[in-house]
């Protein structure tokens, strides 16, 4: 068999496999997989550094399949170099409980390094794990020692350059100049509607070169064409890469090639024997494997051996020479926090002043910064406002990659994809900022992180009707709300400066799914903290502030952030007139709801039922915590334009009001 003749073999194995994987579970897309097969033969064989006995080798080259729908691909790929994939699951493809679901998920499928399928959101992945590698290297790597060196690269699709996050990401890359980001661009012409003529025509590579990326258009059918671009694009090292490889949806299909009927659904049983036929298989064989193909793919398992040998070697004599710096990297790579970290957390005196609790952040953030030198991250466009720059600590710039403040510009969606992708890549921390109301442009990379248990942070300021002045455009109403209903995604809400101190130790320390921080504009008080319960029960998500010299309370009053003081300020007017009331801070629902039944009967006891919950924001989901006989003072409505201490008047957010309310409650609760 000639080498020619090898490859091809190799090639079509990946194609048959994708095209027996959907037509068994009637449900996919093939036409990718087949179109693509050829440039992923390339890069899998002749590029890609990676241990498929040990997926999670740090150094190993990170490739993302940001065209998610072609998963057939990746699967057949992880397969045949020998992961932890067996046949069985290729079987299985979009069945219950298989490792092989309708679009890659992280976490799931060994070797998948994260969750795609909407589309967009790879490419800004790929665009932060190329930051990562960049921080990490310029951070730790001496002369002759690169222990931190590798590339990522992504294969993307027509969707993936449509949607919008993609610019936002490609954009960063190219001012950025990640020179070891390499994108292998399917440009197969076809999408679901039909042919991209219909509503994709710029010139693709023009718009990259304007981006600053280097550009190459190729026969993505020409394996050698395939192999000249990528080493040519490694030899580019001050601007990312993209290879529009020209290609064939369906390539072998007798009637359904460059159709956008394979995009998204089964070839039929005809057309796949005919298929087969084309290919010089044997039409009634599925999932056949040719032992001389299986031989060449899994040559990578001792290619990935030598090669993840070869650097910890490398780590060894960098260890050697640069012991504080090799513990260090090390401590990154495990996920891990420096020991007696949480000492430099900052702790608030008591002040009836107070202090916004965005600047809280700000002091925690920089308080922090000193012992846990990969905590890095930025804003979008608004670091005086969220109060996220660290100081004292450079930009990481496209002449400075070591720097640990990012300018992610005017980019809520992308910053937040690019953040999710310096997580999954590890030795990082990141968190990103904006305004809690801009978190809608945001969410679909926070569901994605949720979804794929990213310990990504987002740090939201200027979080309700407080921020004042202008007005309900930038006023969040639906916000926490919205947010709460991502599962596995924490919300945060901390009353004063000591819960968000508090707030910052929980995100740090949480690595199954990402936080959400939202922070006042306005000043709060910072809570005497001799008089009141300690701050750092907020790790519980709710606890008793303040409890009543009575027995039992009369009257709960629960509250969140900025409306926390209006419930203590109401506690002591209440106890004048002879009313207990326990005043409860619930920062966050995710957290309270995680504790033993008994601990939240303990802050909740179900025998008071006169109830008042106080926050800015809508009431919907508070009327679990609330019950049937409490008050809830919320805004169902958008906010207006007006200083936030007239706005707070106005819709009802002060203490005679909650005082009010909770003998509204009280009388309500004994009929």
């Amino acid at each position: 068999m000639t080498d020619a003749t090898l490859e091809q073999l190799c090639v079509n194995t990946i194609r048959t496999l994708a095209i027996d994987g959907v037509q068994k579970a009637n449900s996919g897309h093939p036409g990718m997989p087949m179109g693509m097969a050829d440039v992923a033969y390339v890069l899998w064989t002749q590029f890609l550094r990676h241990n498929p006995k040990n997926p999670d080798w740090f150094n190993r080259d990170r490739f993302v399949l940001s065209a998610g729908h072609g998963s057939m691909l990746l699967y057949s790929l992880l397969h045949l170099t020998g992961y932890d994939l067996p046949l069985s699951e290729l079987k299985s493809f979009r069945q219950w409980n298989s490792k092989t679901p309708g679009h890659p998920e992280f976490g799931l499928t060994p070797g998948v390094e994260t969750t795609t399928g909407p589309l967009g959101q790879g490419f800004a992945n790929g665009v932060g794990m190329a930051i990562a590698e960049a921080f990490l290297a310029a951070t730790f790597n001496r002369d002759g020692h690169a222990v931190v060196d590798h590339y990522t690269y992504a294969i993307v699709s027509d969707g993936d350059l449509m949607e919008g996050v993609s610019h936002e990401a490609a954009s960063m890359a190219g001012h950025m100049k990640l020179g070891k980001l390499i994108y292998l661009y399917d440009d197969n012409h076809i999408s679901i509607d039909g042919n991209t003529e219909l509503a994709f025509t710029e010139d693709r590579m023009k718009r990259f070169e304007a981006y600053g990326w280097h550009t190459q258009q190729i026969d993505g059918h020409d394996r050698a064409a395939v192999a000249a671009a990528i080493k040519a694009a490694q030899a580019v090292t001050d601007k990312p890469s993209i290879i529009a490889c020209r290609t064939h949806i369906g390539f072998g299909s007798p009637n359904k090639v460059d159709t956008a009927g394979v995009h998204g659904s089964p070839l039929g049983p005809d057309e796949v024997k005919l298929t087969k036929e084309a290919y010089g298989w044997d039409p009634n064989q599925q999932f056949y494997i040719p032992d001389e193909a299986l031989a060449v793919f899994r040559g990578a398992v001792d290619t990935g051996a030598t090669q993840e040998s070869a650097w910890k070697e490398k780590l060894a004599a960098y260890a050697a020479a640069f012991p504080q710096e090799a513990t260090q990297l090390r401590r990154a790579m495990s996920g891990e926090l420096p020991d007696g970290w949480e000492e430099a957390l900052p702790v608030f005196p008591a002040d009836a002043k107070g202090v916004a609790t965005r600047a809280a952040s700000g002091k925690t953030l920089n308080a922090i910064a000193p012992v846990i030198p990969n905590l890095i991250g930025g804003s979008a466009d608004l670091a005086p406002s969220n109060n996220t720059f660290l100081k004292g600590y450079p930009v990481f710039a496209n002449d400075s990659f070591a720097g640990r403040n990012f300018h992610f510009g005017v980019r809520e969606f992308g910053m937040s994809a690019v953040l999710n992708g310096m997580a999954i890549h590890g030795g990082v921390i990141p968190y990103g900022g904006t305004f809690l109301v801009f978190s809608d442009y945001a969410r679909p990379a926070l569901r994605v992180a949720a979804l794929s248990h990213i310990p990504t942070i987002f740090v939201y300021t200027h979080d309700s009707i407080g921020l004042g002045e202008d007005g309900p455009t930038h006023q969040p109403v639906e916000h926490l709300a919205a947010l709460r209903a991502i599962p596995n995604l924490t919300v945060i809400r901390p009353g004063d400066a000591n819960e968000t101190a508090q707030a910052w130790k929980v995100a740090l320390e949480k690595r199954d799914g990402p936080v959400v921080l939202a922070l006042t504009r306005q000043n709060l008080p910072t809570l005497d903290r001799t008089k009141m319960a300690d701050a750092a029960n907020l790790a519980k998500g709710g606890y008793t502030l303040l409890a009543t010299d009575k027995v039992y309370p009369d009257v709960l009053l629960i509250a969140t952030g900025s409306e926390l003081q209006f419930a203590v300020e109401a506690h002591a007017k209440l106890a004048e007139q002879g009313i207990g009331a326990h005043v409860i801070s619930m920062p966050s629902w995710e957290l309270f709801q995680k504790q033993s039944e008994e601990y939240q009967e303990s802050v909740l006891p179900s025998s008071v039922k006169a109830r008042v919950v106080i926050e800015a924001g809508v009431s919907q989901g508070w009327d679990q915590f609330a019950g049937p006989f409490g008050q809830i003072i919320a805004l169902d409505r958008f906010g207006a334009s007006a200083p936030y201490q007239t706005l707070y008047e106005q819709f009802g957010f002060t203490t005679d009001n909650v005082v009010l309310r909770a003998l509204e409650a009280i009388d309500k609760s004994k009929k």
